[in-house]
């Protein structure tokens, strides 16, 4: 339970004031052991009329400790006896009136934590005591009613939870705060042991040994350390606060001394009245030398104007002559152009009949081929039939020749031959089979391997370049870190330089602008791709003035690059504003044209952007969905014709192609993340060349083995077919000699007869084809020639064209030549009108400022003043007069400052002195109510030590024992000696030597006679009589119960494991009998109250 400061000496009201003393108390450490007992002769209120606020009505304790369920127990008003053996729940209710009273779990001696008290395998534990709320210390009745239920609850974590209803239940309050006030109000102090004694500190005191702890038992029975205590603390805090009016000491001085020169700045305030004056002269004077000045300003601006506008007629005089000469010159081309197309009509006319000649030069000319390739065959039948004739004869000669040779002996060898040479031939078709099969499969993987070989050999090389490119790249990169122009070429800066040099020297009338990447900055750097693909090659072009400025660039160009390719130059008039494209620009709400995304400060590089790739009506959309549903959708945006997304894909109404840039080269803004990026890419491309390498070398190995095996196989084959050709030879001869031998030659010599008639007919027919190939080639050099000589007559026609081609080329050139003056003088004009119209914007302006500044110098000066002095002179001696006044203002401060810091220091001080004043005197009265009250507490303490003494003799002599209590406070120590016996004929001896039942009377009398001195609504005993005999026990509980027959207006409750048969009945005794342990069933409670 924390710390309540409280005084028990003040006055107060809501508390139950100590029985007064009623007789004069004798000296500390004289004792008297035959005294009659003081208690049955005080005057106590009567029970009927005092309401006992703050005693325990009823308490229900669930899964507490050991036990299901407890309660609910009824307790009386006065005297009450819990009764029952052990492990039926006494003490349980003791710790449990502890607990939920904001006693901790140290106090109870049954554990060291609130967690301890939750019953074995329960999540949490209940407590609820009804405490009476009645009489004149009742605690808010009207909130409360006539009784307080405390409701706590512990869980399994030790976690503590109030709940503090009213009479009927109904929740007031959750507060441990509210708790405290009760109990404070009540002075219900669970941690007393003088209020709850629990049977471990009943223990503690019947075995101290130290006349010192028995001192601090007093001291805390009666509040005499809590009063100690708080003594103490209000000494601190008065310490504390005499240092802090030391140290508001010094403060005061300090503003004492803020606040008497904030008074003298505030008395020399007066000094600035004049020269304000004199400002405000002087600023007049400037609203109106101003107006003069601007109206002498707009005089040349009119003369300006009316001029411009006389010589408008001028640059119309020149558009009308270059618009006739415009006009001239399109009809002379239209001429010319007439006459080209009249040949042309001519040309055209002899085109078909040219045609016609052609296909039928080309018809001869399929026939003559047709005829020649029948004259080629029927001579090559000629010479087979021939060579067949040649054979067959020589065939029957060989036969007519062995068939007189071949003996019958000879014929069964044949035989024999005969059958091995198609036993070898059957075995060689296989083995030839079998070759060819692998041949082909040789053949198709050496094809597949050499495809293989072709295609990564192509990889390889668009890998070798990508590679070679990067390096490129990386050089550039790496060199643009110390100038950003070599991105755009290694020798750019060189060129620079010498266009520089150049212009210095007077060769080039115009300064050329380039390389335009270089001249041009991104808004946005994500669309750095985006711009960069859809400017391409213009990012490196250089744009000239005039022809004569390009030819000296040419020039220089050729000294700088000397191989290679060079930058493009765009030759177009400079002009010194930007196109205006407002007419034909895209303006999207949401995304940017490729103009509107750059920041170009040259408006000749702008110009020249807009009319070379037209960037006013190119829209930069990054996500390329969004860009394609934008562009193709039904309603593209006015005036735009392409998009390009953040990754460089183009976007047009009806089509899209992918970048095959993936990263910017010229315009990112990162260097050092371009070469970090280009390095790891050359890495991996390095890498992917070795694996290429690897593989090719692995192809070249396979192609090697397998064009090997082929080479074998073919060699293997070769000799195959050669063996079957000569094993097939070599049967037929044997077959032909045994047929020879069967029969006759005559089949052979019909088959000669029948070649012999081929060969007349072939012949015959071969004549007959080289005749009418004879023809057809004199028919196809006739077609020829009538081909050839229409198509030099088409020729001729033709190069009468070319003169006037010629002409028309010159006469389209001077169309575009007067093209480019009008638009010349019309562009010049239209910059003129431009001009006319800012000049005239311009004047209003300054006509507007005219009447602003002559409002405003008005309303400073409402006459108007003739003012001779120029502003420039006035400004300076305004300014200088500023100076000087902000020179005294900072030396003395603004009016209303120094007047408003004046007043601040004056508050200050006196709110501090006024808070010193109350601090000292604050502190004078605390020192002199702690001297007061310290004197007080001494007599208190001394009063109290006396009355205790008085008590405990009494009690002693009830059973004519003879005592001594010696107070030393000094020391803070107390003496206890009790002799039971004959009175004073026998020695005092300490405590520690008296039996266990002597010794616990000797307890209870030293309790009743701390219960006789202090106040509480109720007093709990554990086992008082624990270490008692029957004599002693009867003793004392006749004295219990005496002391509160005198206390009908406090509450008694006596745990003991007695039955407590043989109390005398009375209305005010009540035996609250608990039943004996039982371990398998819940214990219940019985109560019998003896009235």
């Amino acid at each position: 339970m924390s710390k309540r400061k409280s005084s028990p000496i003040s006055d107060n009201t809501n508390k139950r004031v100590k029985p007064a003393v009623e007789e004069d108390v004798e000296d500390e450490n004289v004792s008297n052991g035959d005294q009659e007992d003081p208690l049955p002769n005080r005057q106590l209120p009567c029970a009927d009329e005092v309401v006992s606020a703050g005693i325990v009505e009823s308490i229900t304790l669930k899964n507490f400790m050991c036990h299901s369920h407890l309660g609910p127990f009824t307790f009386g008003s006065n005297v009450n006896f819990v009764v029952g053996n052990n492990g039926s729940g006494k003490s349980a209710v003791l710790t449990a009136l502890i607990v939920a009273l904001g006693g901790n779990a140290h106090a109870t001696n049954r554990g060291l934590s609130l967690k301890g008290f939750v019953k074995e395998g329960e999540s949490s534990a209940d407590v609820s005591i009804t405490l009476r709320n009645k009489g004149k210390d009742a605690y808010k009745p009207e909130v409360y009613g006539p009784a307080i239920i405390v409701d706590l609850r512990i869980t399994r974590d030790g976690l503590r939870t109030y709940k503090l209803r009213s009479k009927s239940g109904q929740l007031v309050s959750t507060k441990k705060e509210e708790l405290l006030s009760i109990l404070d109000n009540f002075n219900i102090q669970v941690n007393n042991p003088v209020s709850v004694l629990t049977q471990e500190m009943s223990k503690y005191f019947l075995h101290s040994k130290g006349e010192g702890d028995k001192y601090k038992f007093f001291m805390k029975a009666t509040q005499l350390e809590q009063m100690r205590e708080d003594f103490t603390y209000i000494k601190t805090t008065k310490h504390i606060t005499e240092d802090k009016v030391g140290q508001h000491s010094e403060c005061l001085r300090d503003l004492k001394r803020k606040y008497l020169e904030k008074e003298d700045r505030y008395k020399n305030l007066a000094s600035f009245d004049e020269m304000q004056t004199k400002l405000e002269e002087l600023q007049k004077q400037m609203a109106w030398a101003l107006v003069i000045e601007m109206e002498k300003e707009l005089e040349p601006m009119r003369e300006k104007l009316q001029s411009d506008r006389r010589s408008t007629e001028k640059y119309d005089e020149k558009v009308d002559e270059w618009k006739n000469k415009l006009e001239e010159a399109e009809r002379k081309y239209k001429q010319i152009q007439e006459q080209l197309e009249g040949i042309t009509q001519q040309v055209q006319e002899l085109q078909p009949k040219c045609a016609e000649l052609k296909t039928v030069a080309q018809r001869q000319n399929t026939l003559l081929k047709s005829s020649e390739v029948t004259v080629h065959r029927c001579k090559a039948n000629l010479r087979d039939l021939e060579k067949d004739k040649v054979q067959l004869s020589s065939r029957i000669n060989d036969l007519k020749l062995s068939i007189s040779q071949i003996t019958g002996a000879e014929s069964q060898a044949k035989t024999e031959r005969m059958e091995q040479i198609q036993a070898e031939l059957e075995n060689m078709r296989q083995k030839s089979a079998t070759l060819g099969q692998q041949i082909d499969q040789y053949e198709h993987a050496c094809s597949r391997a050499k495809e293989e070989q072709g295609k990564m050999r192509r990889e390889q090389e668009v890998l070798q370049r990508s590679i070679d490119a990067n390096r490129r790249n990386l050089q550039t990169m790496e060199s643009s870190r110390s100038n950003r122009l070599r991105r755009f070429g290694e020798h750019m800066p060189t060129l620079l330089n010498a266009i520089q040099e150049a212009h210095r020297k007077g060769q080039l009338k115009h300064k050329p602008r380039g390389p335009l990447g270089h001249l041009i900055s991104l808004k946005d750097p994500e669309l750095a791709l985006s711009v960069e693909v859809c400017l391409k090659g213009q990012l490196q072009a250089f744009t000239c003035d005039n022809h004569e400025d390009e030819r000296v660039l040419q020039g220089l160009m050729a000294k700088v690059f000397p191989t290679g390719r060079r930058p493009a130059i765009i030759t177009s008039q400079f002009l010194p504003s930007v196109h205006d494209t407002r007419s034909r620009g895209v303006n999207h709400p949401e995304y940017p044209s490729v103009l509107q995304a750059l920041e170009i400060e040259d408006p000749v590089v702008a110009n020249c952007l807009i009319d070379q790739r037209g960037i006013e009506s190119i829209l930069l959309i990054k996500n390329r969905t969004e860009a394609r549903r934008l562009m193709q959708g039904k309603n593209p945006p006015r005036n735009c014709n392409q998009a390009f997304s953040k990754e460089g894909d183009q976007i047009f109404n009806n089509r899209s192609y992918t970048a095959e840039q993936t990263r910017a080269n010229y315009l990112s803004g990162d260097v050092e993340e371009e070469i970090r990026h280009l390095q790891k890419e050359m890495e991996n491309q390095k890498a992917q060349a070795n694996r290429f390498q690897l593989q090719m070398k692995k192809l070249d190995e396979d192609v090697k083995q397998n064009d090997g095996l082929l080479r074998r196989t073919h060699i293997e084959q070769r000799t195959t077919k050669d063996k079957i050709t000569k094993l097939q030879l070599e049967l037929t001869d044997l077959q032909n000699v045994e047929e020879s031998q069967s029969e006759d030659l005559s089949p052979l010599e019909e088959d000669l007869q029948e070649i012999v008639t081929k060969i007349s007919s072939k012949r015959a027919e071969y004549d007959e084809a080289r005749t009418k190939t004879a023809e057809l080639k004199a028919s196809y050099e006739k077609a020829e020639q009538e081909y050839k000589q229409h198509k030099e007559q088409i020729n001729t026609v033709a190069e009468d064209a070319d003169p006037i081609k010629e002409e028309l080329s010159k006469a389209d050139q001077e169309v575009m030549k007067c093209k480019h003056h009008k638009k010349h003088y019309e562009e010049k004009r239209s910059a003129h009108l431009r001009n006319i119209q800012t000049l005239q914007a311009n004047l209003e302006s300054k006509e507007q400022e005219l009447q602003t500044s002559v409002a405003k110098a008005t309303e400073i000066c409402p006459e108007r003043l003739e003012v001779r002095r120029t502003a420039r002179s006035l400004d300076s001696e305004i300014n200088r007069l500023k100076v000087k006044i902000t020179t005294q203002q900072e030396q003395q401060g603004d009016r209303e400052e120094v007047v408003r810091q004046y007043n601040e220091a004056l508050e200050n001080y006196k709110n501090m002195a006024q808070q010193m004043k109350n601090l000292t005197s604050f502190i004078k009265s605390l020192s002199n109510v702690m001297n007061h009250r310290l004197q007080v507490y001494a007599e208190l303490k001394k009063l109290l030590s006396a009355r205790c003494k008085y008590y405990f003799d009494s009690m002693l002599a009830q059973r004519r024992y003879t005592g001594s209590m010696t107070f030393d406070h000094k020391n803070e120590t107390l003496s206890i000696s009790v002799q039971p016996g004959q009175g004073n004929k026998a020695d005092l001896s300490d405590m520690r030597s008296l039996s266990g039942g002597e010794r616990s009377f000797s307890t209870v009398c030293f309790v009743l006679s701390l219960w006789a001195i202090t106040e509480a609504p109720f007093r709990c005993l554990d086992e008082f009589d624990v270490y008692m005999d029957m004599v002693n026990r009867r003793i004392s509980m006749d004295m219990m119960l005496k002391v509160a027959a005198g206390q009908r207006f406090r509450q008694f409750i006596f745990l003991t494991p007695q039955s407590m048969s043989s109390l005398p009945e009375s209305k005010n005794i009540s035996i609250l009998r608990l039943k004996d342990p039982d371990r398998g069933n819940n214990p219940q409670r019985s109560q019998d109250e003896d009235q």
